[in-house]
């Protein structure tokens, strides 16, 4: 079968047996019982996880570190809509493979049921969605689709057990470096653990203020706005990585804001609306941050180029 070498050129060719062979951008009614299909596999699928998808949910709701996994599903639809012209131009070929992400759905799903493990009975409900796109609609719609897919990963939120282990060090290097910027700023201070000594307060530096929550945020952010604003993977695979160091740094400097204050104001400044106030402030910090990394990055990507047509 001769395929379609590029999206905008039309190229007869004849379909394979089973194929629903589009080339050019059409509705056509022989594509609606494939469609068909994996609708209807697809409402299966999320009644049999009604009740994992309505307590991810629930954890949404009630953990602020998870409120954008509110998000993450209208955004994948968003991301997969922007294809529909590409998907229009594939043939519906369903494909073997998708057993593949479908017997690993129901490993995590079993390995959930038996140890009572939330993360795999969520991980796996994506992995059957993804098998469900493989199986029914074929590899091409699933290289189109990739990226929507693998973006609901996004919404399952981190198991306690690993929040535990990467929340601490995280502390850590928060009073560390919130320490070290109170010394220069002549605040008197001394670390002990995720405790820091002021002259007159103590600062707790707790999971909530480990900064895990806007790390999460700001990758999910990093992400969606990489997806928008940049062509390049290279540009996109760095502006997303830059979100952890940048999360990190704006933690410690909001640690550090909150020392000052308590050192000049008293206790009362480490908490209620001051506190609260200090994360908004510190999260358009890390995004401004974000903003001028892309701009960084487009200008030295422009010198390149002027220096090689040079």
């Amino acid at each position: 079968m001769a395929a379609p070498t590029d999206n905008s050129t039309e190229t007869a060719f004849e379909p394979r047996a089973g194929a629903i062979a589009v080339g050019a951008p059409v509705a056509g009614p022989a594509r609606r019982p494939a469609l068909a299909r994996w609708g209807v596999a697809l409402g299966l699928l999320a009644a049999l996880y009604a009740p994992v998808l309505y307590y991810m949910a629930q954890h949404w709701s009630q953990v602020d570190d998870y409120s954008h996994g509110f998000l993450i599903g209208p955004l994948a639809a968003y991301f997969a809509w922007e294809r529909r012209r590409q998907l229009l131009r594939v043939p519906i070929e369903p494909s073997w493979w998708g057993l593949l992400p479908l017997a690993l759905g129901s490993l995590t799903l079993a390995i959930g049921r038996l140890g009572s493990e939330l993360m795999n009975l969520r991980v796996s409900f994506v992995f059957g969605f993804i098998g469900l796109v493989l199986l029914l609609l074929g590899r091409r719609v699933f290289r189109i689709l990739a990226f929507p897919l693998l973006f609901l990963f996004l919404m399952v939120p981190l198991p306690q057990s690993l929040v535990n282990v990467v929340a601490f060090p995280l502390q850590l290097v928060a009073a560390d470096l919130a320490v070290n910027a109170l010394h220069g700023l002549a605040v008197p201070a001394l670390r002990e653990g995720n405790i820091i000594h002021l002259a007159n307060a103590q600062l707790f530096v707790a999971e909530a203020c480990s900064g895990l929550r806007s790390l999460m945020a700001l990758f999910t952010l990093g992400v969606v706005f990489a997806y928008f604003f940049r062509k390049s993977t290279a540009e996109r695979l760095v502006l997303v990585a830059s979100t952890i160091p940048i999360a990190i740094l704006v933690n410690s400097f909001r640690v550090g804001l909150t020392g000052v204050l308590t050192h000049r104001f008293g206790e009362s400044a480490a908490g209620g609306v001051i506190h609260a106030t200090e994360g908004l402030f510190t999260f358009g910090i890390a995004f401004l941050l974000l903003l001028a990394e892309a701009r960084l990055i487009s200008l030295v990507r422009l010198r390149l180029r002027r220096f090689r047509s040079a």
